[in-house]
């Protein structure tokens, strides 16, 4: 087994999706990034497709790794940052998702979040 010699940040944000490899000083030795589609169904929604999510994921891991001639096993670990608020559910059967995931910018439930602060349940919340 090879040393390692890198660390691998994930950085899966609104806009798009970035890999981007350290050496064991810190210093960035390479990245890839790919834009998502951004999905608007309806004024105020914002979506994004979760298998495209996983795919431009893979597709950035794949090209840094392979730009940087890097050994995927002289990667000693792997550091992610994601949307946080943005929301999906899985089949737990199939694994696939049920629906295009609810990005954190959506103004769907504005009304209802707007309700709940009148009603007083805003710091409970």
């Amino acid at each position: 087994m090879t040393d390692s010699k890198y660390i691998l940040s994930l950085d899966l944000g609104t806009t798009g999706n970035r890999a981007i490899l350290f050496d064991r000083q810190g210093d960035n030795v390479g990245q890839a990034y790919k834009e998502l589609t951004q999905y608007y169904p309806h004024p105020g929604w914002l979506e994004h497709d979760a298998t495209e999510i996983w795919q431009e994921v893979s597709h950035c891991i794949q090209q840094v790794v392979n730009e940087q001639k890097a050994d995927p096993q002289e990667i000693a670990a792997i550091g992610l940052t994601v949307q946080r608020e943005t929301c999906l559910l899985w089949d737990k059967t199939t694994g696939k998702p049920l629906h295009k995931a609810i990005v954190w910018q959506d103004r769907r439930t504005a009304d209802r979040c707007d309700r709940l602060k009148a009603e007083g349940k805003a710091e409970m919340i």
